[in-house]
């Protein structure tokens, strides 16, 4: 079942009945509403006067679900994530710890391979050359020594959007802010799906910041951020590109979990794609299998 994405933009105040999270309005100007806790897969605290009960976020956790809060600019600025996801952790732990740097190197030249091609076939997709990018992809070595992921990405996102001068930054120009609040909500799923997994989503294959808990989650979900700039690009061709996050165009990007992408011959929504990925990368770490399960995009 296809977890449900809840956004709260206004003051409100969020408590548990009955496994329900009750969504209760200042000075009774709404009627209270309910949702099923073990309907949710994502919260989204975007407003400052939203008040959470000890209860529900407890609730909240058990199942699973994301709580993400927001900044004074309504960009993610923090992930609330389980400290158990699965009854074998510990031993998935240990399988993850003892994973050799040969197998890492690997599992991260799997992660570039699969991010280029992508990227090549978004690229098609909207009518533009792709051919070094194929070339790129066909040689990465492992740990992309030679680093084809920058080379890649500085050729992509000259081409992609048609934007003069456009380069990919956190703090850069449009639609550089829509792009920072897809992958947020991108990384939000890949950390709830490790966690689902029972990895632990700080300890990463390729990324080692010693700041971030999610250097994991940030390997893992490099072949899915093609699903992001695609939904940008429509964005922009729907709307323009004067930046702003607009409500009709997070919505919109709330969508994210429920994309439809291909992985292994089948479609699916994207957050149940990212379980099937997660759990191949353990399989990686105990020895089963040695290919990590990663969507082609089309």
């Amino acid at each position: 079942m296809i977890k449900r994405t809840l956004v709260f933009s206004n003051p409100a105040y969020l408590s548990t009945k009955n496994w329900q999270l009750v969504v209760s309005y200042p000075d009774g100007e709404k009627e209270a509403q309910t949702v099923p806790i073990e309907d949710i897969g994502i919260v989204v605290l975007e407003h400052a006067q939203i008040t959470l009960t000890n209860g529900l976020l407890t609730r909240l956790i058990r199942n699973k679900a994301a709580v993400i809060t927001c900044d004074e600019q309504h960009l993610p600025v923090s992930l609330l994530q389980p400290l158990t996801g699965h009854t074998e952790q510990a031993e998935r732990y240990r399988y993850q710890l003892d994973a050799s740097a040969p197998l890492k190197k690997n599992l991260w030249q799997q992660a570039v391979m699969a991010k280029i091609t992508n990227q090549a076939l978004h690229l098609e997709e909207r009518g533009k050359s792709a051919k070094k990018l194929f070339r790129w992809a066909a040689r990465v070595k492992t740990a992309d020594g030679e680093n084809h992921e920058s080379l890649a990405a500085a050729y992509y996102w000259q081409h992609i959007y048609d934007i003069a001068d456009f380069n990919r930054h956190r703090y850069g120009m449009p639609p550089n802010s829509l792009l920072n609040y897809g992958y947020a909500v991108l990384r939000a799923l890949t950390a709830r799906a490790l966690i689902g997994t029972g990895l632990l989503p700080g300890v990463g294959i390729f990324h080692r910041n010693k700041y971030s808990a999610y250097c994991l989650a940030d390997d893992i979900m490099e072949p899915y951020r093609i699903y992001v700039d695609a939904l940008v690009g429509d964005l922009i061709l729907e709307m323009g590109n004067d930046g702003m996050l607009s409500p009709p165009i997070k919505l919109r990007l709330l969508q994210i979990p429920t994309l439809d992408v291909k992985l292994s011959g089948k479609k699916g929504p994207l957050m149940n794609a990212l379980s099937r990925t997660t759990n191949s990368l353990y399989e990686c770490f105990s020895g089963v299998r040695r290919k990590l399960r990663y969507p082609k995009y089309e």
